[in-house]
Order: C-alpha cells, then sequence, then structure tokens
C-alpha cells in the first residue's frame, strides 16, 4: 500500500505536468527516464528519490518544496495532516478538494488566467474574490 507523502507527491506531480500541458513522455525525456516510472510516481506506487525529485523539479520549472505544499507535519505513524497551504500569509479557501486540481476545468482555467498580463490577471483576482464573497 502507498505511503500517504507518496500519494501526495504524485498528485502535485501529476498536477503541476498537466497544468504545463506536459505528457507524461516528455516529462520522462526530460528527467531520462520511461514515462512507465512517472505513471508509478503519479500513483504514489513508486517512492521518488531524492535526486529524482530535484531533477522532476528543474524540468516542472518549481522548487522541490513544491512538491510537498499542503502538507502541515508527518505525524510518527506516517500519516500527515493538510496544512494552509505554501505559508504565504494570506487566507486561504476553507478547503479545496484534490481532485478539483486535476480537472480539465480548472487547468484550462489556470492556463487561461495566466495567459494574461498582470493588470487584468489581477483584475480578475479580485473579481473572483467578489463573486466568491457574494455566494
Amino acid at each position: 500500500m502507498a505511503h500517504p507523502i507518496d500519494l501526495h507527491v504524485g498528485q502535485r506531480l501529476r498536477q503541476r505536468r498537466c497544468l504545463l500541458g506536459m505528457t507524461q513522455q516528455r516529462l520522462a525525456e526530460a528527467v531520462g527516464i520511461k514515462f512507465q516510472q512517472i505513471q508509478k510516481y503519479e500513483s504514489g506506487a513508486n517512492r521518488v528519490s531524492a535526486s529524482r525529485l530535484w531533477a522532476l523539479a528543474n524540468a516542472l520549472e518549481v522548487s522541490v518544496s513544491y512538491f510537498f505544499d499542503d502538507l502541515s507535519h508527518t505525524k510518527p505513524n506516517g500519516a500527515y495532516a493538510h496544512g494552509a497551504g505554501g505559508g504565504t500569509g494570506e487566507e486561504q479557501p476553507a478547503s479545496i478538494e484534490p481532485e478539483v486540481l486535476s480537472e480539465k476545468e480548472t487547468i484550462d482555467l489556470v492556463r487561461a488566467y495566466y495567459g494574461l498580463s498582470e493588470e487584468p490577471r489581477r483584475r480578475l483576482l479580485d473579481l473572483a474574490k467578489t463573486l466568491a464573497g457574494a455566494a
């Protein structure tokens, strides 16, 4: 049975890869492995070594800590608790189900958002926050 942290790292790997529109094959080639290994990492079936995590982070243009975001601490029994996020000090939503972040609609929305220049992006974020507060 896969360890919860291995599952979390695999989930974050898949989210970032999909957000970049990168195939498992392309990511595997970037780090010098077979795409089947990426599948195993993403499912949590195989653990990612430190050196491989470093290579994956570079290929996905994130820091190694990205894979551990939303983990607040590990308990002695191996269980972990979700934290409030990346420690930015900003207010975080009450809860976002992990599945939402891997849905095509969410990925399309994030891609479109980052396709905007800074000013329209900030305005869109303000609008979304206002609408969420009105709901």
